[in-house]
């Protein structure tokens, strides 16, 4: 399966034909094709902006095609908008992704594209996109601006801003040729379960009411959870996000995120007379108290975690005069202590399982008098969605897994799915997956980690089908039921 190529004007065919040849068709100006290509089809050709941040040579990637008539049904949803713009800006262009809008004629008039701008919310206009999308199933649209609402098509600077739109075009084929090659019929597998777990579910719903009862703005300590779209989203709400209480007002109200805090944090907020809402994962929590208790025996606590993580650094916050961080089994082998008859040993809840226990069994050789804690302390959650991947991956050409970089739990799902012989990934978002990773791959799996929006992963599903037919289904996993009650603050 390839992709169809159709770009209205010939100078549009003459940019795409070096790196298209043979894939590009020439359509015409203003004009229906009788019938549609089969497969998946890829409009391209040049546009006017309508909004003032486009400048010519700027491409346009289409979220939405609105028609030329006042239709609300004339409109062709392109969910692989975002795939397209992330592979266009990794090679260096300036992409802007939004609604485009068809219309039977040029609108030249800065007035006119005003009113059109208003009405439709499109960022571009154009004389043939609607038409050429009729009956199309997989497709996208990539439009380079000639002119904008300050530089009007019929000026005398237009051939030179013509050839700097048919220039990025041309600069642009070899991105297009690359989604050709991604394109095929695929089958997505998706983990169950994936996504949002109570703890984050929680945070979350603990800013959300904090905002609906003290009113904005309401601070964070940190990100609440590990995700860039939970925090971008808080934001627009009103949240206000710091690295430390003190940056926060005194008297106002804050946040600590899911991760945890060291008591310090806790007592510098009591300093400032802050309003505190402890949004830290029960299970967290759990680990925290495990500290403080073998503390209390005068024990040295090995801390199985990495370092620089918030979790870890709340946890080691609870008795620093105890307490020795272990990344691995390798670390393991040389750590010291005091006293080998008095030790004991915690884990960061988001650790992947097997590299865990084998830091512990390393710990337990070393000290046969090591206690260990009442219940493990990875959490339900990372346990099921590692274990929801293992059985994915291997079914799986490649696994997607969606996630913010700096999200461990997320991290260790795609290190759990290449132990298991799989090419895996984590992505942020839709826009990050790469068209070489989908040449060749017929069959695709897909997860996401606890703090990463289920929503994220519906827009990975959708983006595919812009790269021809996709079927999904999902693998046979734990159905999750824990719910955790929210702090007295906001319940």
């Amino acid at each position: 399966m390839s992709a169809t190529f159709l770009t209205p004007l010939r100078t549009e065919w003459l940019a795409l034909r070096p790196a298209l040849d043979g894939q590009v068709r020439r359509t015409g100006r203003s004009r229906a094709l009788p019938e549609p290509p089969a497969g998946p089809v890829v409009v391209a050709g040049v546009a006017g902006a309508l909004s003032p941040e486009l400048r010519p040579g700027d491409l346009v990637v289409a979220t939405r095609v609105i028609g030329p008539i006042a239709d609300p049904t004339d409109v062709h949803e392109l969910p692989a908008a975002p795939l397209l713009a992330g592979a266009l800006r990794r090679a260096g262009f300036r992409v802007h992704l939004g609604p485009v809008v068809t219309t039977e004629r040029v609108i030249d008039d800065p007035a006119a594209r005003a009113e059109l701008a208003a009405t439709t919310g499109a960022i571009a206009v154009d004389t043939e996109s609607s038409l050429l999308l009729r009956g199309a199933e997989h497709a996208v649209v990539v439009r380079a601006i000639v002119d904008t609402p300050d530089q009007r098509l019929l000026s005398l600077d237009m051939p030179a801003r013509g050839l700097a739109a048919l220039g990025a075009l041309r600069k642009a084929g070899p991105v297009l040729a690359d989604w050709s090659a991604a394109t095929a019929e695929r089958e997505v597998v998706l983990a169950t379960p994936r996504s949002f777990c109570a703890g984050v579910n929680r945070a979350i719903d603990i800013v959300d009411r904090a905002l609906d009862r003290f009113g904005s703005p309401v601070y964070v300590r940190r990100q609440i959870v590990h995700n860039s779209h939970v925090v971008a989203g808080l934001e627009r709400k009103g949240a206000v996000f710091v690295e430390e209480v003190e940056e926060v007002p005194e008297g106002s109200t804050v946040v600590l995120a899911a991760h945890g805090v060291a008591p310090q944090v806790r007592a510098d907020a009591a300093a400032r007379q802050l309003n505190v809402i402890d949004a830290t994962c029960p299970l967290v929590a759990k680990v925290h108290t495990e500290v403080r208790r073998f503390a209390g025996l005068d024990h040295t606590v090995f801390l199985i975690g990495h370092e620089e993580h918030e979790e870890v650094e709340g946890t080691l916050g609870e008795a620093p005069g105890n307490v020795v961080v272990v990344a691995d089994a390798e670390q393991a082998r040389t750590a010291s202590v005091a006293d080998p008859e008095k030790v004991s040993y915690v884990m960061q809840t988001t650790l992947a399982v097997d590299e865990a226990e084998q830091t512990a069994a390393v710990l337990r050789e070393r000290f046969p008098q090591l206690r260990a804690p009442r219940r493990d302390d990875i959490c339900y959650a990372t346990t099921n969605r590692q274990q929801a991947v293992r059985t994915v991956a291997r079914e799986s050409d490649l696994v997607i897994v969606v996630g913010s970089h700096n999200s461990s739990n997320s991290q260790r799902l795609a290190e759990v799915a290449r132990a298991e012989g799989a090419a895996a990934y984590l992505v942020d978002d839709l826009g990050e997956v790469d068209l070489a990773w989908l040449q060749g791959v017929s069959r695709v799996g897909i997860t996401a980690g606890a703090s990463a929006p289920p929503y994220l992963v519906d827009q990975v599903v959708a983006g595919l089908t812009g790269l021809g037919p996709v079927s999904t289904r999902e693998a046979e996993g734990v159905e999750e039921s824990v719910h955790f009650t929210l702090p007295r603050e906001v319940s």
